[in-house]
């Protein structure tokens, strides 16, 4: 017979599996010099996780942000969720494109003169 420890578990496991995830975009800002990254994903605060481990391992593709990361202070970072898509009941929805131009919208909402990118 199972313990209540195990099947309290399995409940879990299978509650998160079955909760949508959150798409949408999101934006990684370096506060001293005021760069930004925005990118989009279909589970936004899984991405901010992943990003904010690579960081910390010293392994984010993107040289300028992670020498920034290496250079300052943690705490010198901004981490997002600028936006999100509403959940579809549609199982076949594929968010990508509709993230690539919600993304693209944010882009340009967020330029200001001056203002560098990653």
């Amino acid at each position: 017979m199972a313990s209540d420890e195990t099947v309290d578990r399995k409940a879990l496991i299978r509650e998160y599996r079955e909760t949508p995830r959150t798409a949408g975009v999101y934006r990684v800002t370096h506060a001293p010099s005021g760069r930004t990254l925005v990118g989009s994903s279909p589970d936004v605060p899984a991405m901010l996780n992943r990003i904010k481990a690579q960081l910390r391992m010293g392994a984010h593709r993107n040289a300028r942000l992670q020498k920034d990361w290496n250079d300052g202070d943690p705490g010198d970072f901004v981490f997002e969720i600028v936006d999100t898509l509403s959940p579809r009941d549609d199982p076949a929805y594929d968010p990508s494109a509709d993230l690539r131009e919600l993304a693209a919208l944010w882009v340009e909402r967020l330029a200001r003169p001056g203002d560098e990118a990653y």
